[in-house]
């Protein structure tokens, strides 16, 4: 399950923005990826309320990749009819159905978190110990379809590996999509083979409040909780950033004649995999830091690793020795995002009662992939915009366009913001030692 989960996703989000710029809406890219925020301020928690009281959460998964898988492939449609390296012709239907994907995308990272604790804990598992190398082939399927799409190419002879002279690869192109829409097949098919996960049936009279999952909201009333979610929406600005930029920031090193060929700048998706792979085995280590730091430790681990990430960026270049500064920024994302989204998850799960699981875990994502990346993404794409464009290139013989500027600078400001977040972060939250709350 995690795997498909995470290999939807990583077929188009760290490589999207290239294509974009291709089709026409270069100027969009902190749009699309602010979407997913917008839709997880409310999808989530939607989801999660029918997760929690009306329909079985692998049920609800399966059913809303459905959808997700629908929409996605729309997209795929409409790049088609436009054709390889050419602008879309309906740029709103193209985006009105991304983002209807990607609304129901959304809502299945925490309901796979769901569903994941609810089974384990079924067969009487330790969450904490088990839950990570599961968690872990979600980052490997991730990685799998990031390899994919960077390799696989299509040109008028059909599909292939080996690069053929006028073909053109996934990673630039609408195909991305239909890779990803058909593993949201594959998963809604398969979240029907899942074991069956028990709805919490609350006997007695239920409120208004209860009956909408709202009570989940409570959690807010207890002060460490509060300021979990608030940094959880801090940090959340940052989420999506390099998804959205690493892409065009590394790709656009091809209109600088004296990195044009360099690996880095030709094979951007398969250089930012690093960052998966680096998550992969970040993820393994958890439940040892969990065990031994605690979540308030392991939290400040992600958010100077963020810093770092940012940083490492600003300072490289696609030549030796700066490739190995982008190189160490991806090994780096490891700990900025597992000690950070991963951790969190099981926290929440620990520190809420059994008949709101799913409507925290999704309360969860509104404040990190919601209302966190939204408000980053956004500001982080007037930060590009203000210091980068996108500009025509000839590059063998061929006009492409790359967004180039003042990368450099872009970079330090996200570590700016990443740092006073970190520092804040250590002076104000001071976990409770108890995980057994009401």
């Amino acid at each position: 399950m995690n795997f498909l989960e995470f290999a939807v996703w990583g077929a188009y989000l760290t490589c999207m923005g290239n294509y974009l710029g291709i089709a026409g809406l270069g100027d969009k890219i902190s749009w699309f990826y602010a979407i997913q925020g917008i839709v997880s301020i409310f999808m989530p928690t939607l989801m999660g309320i029918v997760a929690d009281k009306y329909m079985q959460p692998q049920r609800v998964l399966g059913l809303c990749h459905l959808l997700a898988g629908v929409f996605m492939m729309g997209c795929w449609w409409l790049g088609y009819q436009a054709g390889f390296g050419q602008q879309l012709a309906d740029k709103s239907l193209f985006i009105a159905l991304y983002s209807l994907s990607v609304a129901f995308f959304m809502p299945t990272i925490a309901l796979a978190n769901t569903t994941a604790f609810c089974i384990l804990k079924e067969n009487g598992m330790d969450t904490v110990k088990d839950f990570p190398p599961i968690r872990v082939l979600g980052t490997v399927g991730f990685i799998a379809t990031m390899w994919f799409v960077n390799c696989a190419f299509i040109d008028d002879s059909g599909f292939g590996f080996t690069l053929a002279e006028n073909s053109h690869k996934f990673q630039y192109t609408y195909m991305q999509f239909f890779v990803s829409g058909l593993l949201s097949f594959v998963l809604f098919a398969y979240c029907f083979s899942l074991p069956q996960c028990k709805l919490e049936k609350k006997e007695g009279k239920v409120s208004l409040i209860e009956s909408l999952g709202l009570n989940a909201f409570k959690l807010f009333k207890r002060r460490q909780m509060a300021l979990f979610f608030i940094f959880s929406a801090l940090l959340g600005m940052c989420l999506q950033v390099t998804n959205g930029f690493a892409g065009p920031f590394l790709t656009s090193f091809k209109g600088v004649p004296e990195f044009a060929d360099t690996f880095a700048a030709n094979n951007a998706t398969l250089l930012t995999s690093i960052s998966q792979i680096s998550e992969a085995f970040c993820i393994l280590l958890i439940p040892f830091f969990l065990k031994r730091f605690g979540i308030k430790i392991v939290m400040l681990m992600s958010l100077f690793a963020w810093v770092f990430r940012f940083g490492l960026f600003g300072m490289g270049n696609p030549s030796m020795p700066g490739v190995l500064l982008f190189v160490l920024s991806c090994i780096v994302y490891g700990v900025a995002f597992d000690f950070f989204n991963v951790s969190g998850g099981i926290y929440v799960d620990q520190e809420c009662e059994p008949s709101v699981k799913a409507s925290a875990q999704g309360l969860f994502m509104m404040m990190t992939n919601g209302l966190g990346a939204t408000i980053g993404t956004l500001a982080a794409g007037e930060v590009v915009n203000s210091f980068c464009s996108w500009q025509d290139f000839m590059v063998n013989g061929e006009k492409q366009s790359f967004l180039v500027g003042d990368w450099a600078t872009c970079w330090y400001v996200f570590a700016a913001f990443a740092l006073v977040v970190g520092v804040a972060f250590a002076l104000v939250f001071h976990p409770e030692s108890s995980t057994a709350k009401k």
